[in-house]
C-alpha cells in the first residue's frame, strides 16, 4: 500500500495559513473597531472626543499592540517572510510610545497628539492586515497591493513626528513626577527624561532605516504586481 495522503486541513501549510488568517483577521477587527469608534465619537462630540481618546479605546489599542509582538515570533520561526529587524524597530517604537510614554502619564493621555497618533497607526494597520489576510488565502487585488505598499510613504513619517511630539510633551511630566527615574549604587542614577531625549534622536535614525527597507520592499512587490494603466 502506498502512503496515505493527509487531509488538506492536517497539512502543515494549511494549518500555517489558517493560523495566519485568524491572526490577521483578529488584528483587522481590533483596529477597525478602534477606527470606527474614533470616527463615530468625533462626529458625535467633535473636538471633545479627542481629549478622552485614550480612555475610550486605549485598552483595545494596548491589546492589539501587545498581540502584534507575535509577529516577531512569526518571522523568527519562518511562518512570515518579513525581515526581523525592521519589524522589531516598528514594534519597539509603538510599544515604547504607547506603554512607556502615554500609559504612564495621565496628563499625556489627554493630549490631541494621542488621537492623531492612533488614527495614523490604525489607518496603516487596517490596510496592512487586510492585504496580508487576503494574501494568505491567495486573493490579491492590484489596487489593494498598491495601497498597502504606498500608504505608509506619507503616513509613516507623520507617525514618527507624532511619536516625537508625544515624547516632547511628556518630558515635563517625567521631570516633575520622576517616573522611571531611579538611583543606583555608587552614587549613580538614571534620569529618565535624558533616556527619552536619547531615544528621541534614535527614533529618527530608526525611521531612516525602516523607510529605506519599506521602500525597497515596495519596489520589489510592485514589480511583481504592477498596476496597469487603462488605455485612453
Amino acid at each position: 500500500m502506498g502512503p496515505v495522503a493527509l487531509p488538506a486541513w492536517l497539512q502543515p501549510r494549511y494549518r500555517k495559513n489558517a493560523y495566519l488568517f485568524a491572526y490577521y483577521l483578529i488584528q483587522f477587527c481590533g483596529h477597525s473597531w478602534i477606527f470606527t469608534n474614533m470616527t463615530v465619537r468625533f462626529f458625535s462630540f467633535g473636538k471633545d472626543s479627542m481629549v478622552d481618546t485614550f480612555y475610550a479605546i486605549g485598552l483595545v489599542m494596548r491589546l492589539c499592540q501587545s498581540i502584534s509582538l507575535l509577529e516577531l515570533l512569526h518571522i523568527y520561526v519562518g511562518i512570515e517572510s518579513n525581515h526581523l529587524l525592521p519589524r522589531l524597530l516598528q514594534l519597539t517604537e509603538r510599544i515604547i510610545i504607547l506603554f512607556v510614554v502615554i500609559t504612564s502619564q495621565e496628563e499625556v493621555q489627554e493630549k490631541y497628539v494621542v488621537c492623531v497618533l492612533f488614527i495614523f497607526w490604525n489607518l496603516l494597520d487596517m490596510v496592512r492586515y487586510t492585504y496580508s489576510m487576503l494574501s494568505v488565502i491567495g486573493i490579491s487585488y492590484a489596487i489593494l497591493t498598491w495601497l498597502s505598499q504606498t500608504l505608509w510613504m506619507p503616513i509613516y513619517p507623520l507617525c514618527v513626528l507624532a511619536e516625537a511630539f508625544a515624547i516632547y510633551q511628556s518630558l515635563p511630566y517625567f521631570e516633575s513626577f520622576g517616573t522611571y527615574s531611579t538611583k543606583l549604587p555608587f552614587d549613580l542614577s538614571i534620569y529618565f527624561p535624558y533616556v527619552l531625549k536619547i531615544y528621541l534622536m534614535m527614533l529618527f535614525i530608526g525611521m531612516y532605516f525602516t523607510y529605506s527597507h519599506l521602500y525597497s520592499e515596495r519596489r520589489d512587490i510592485l514589480r511583481i504586481f504592477p498596476i496597469k494603466k487603462k488605455k485612453m
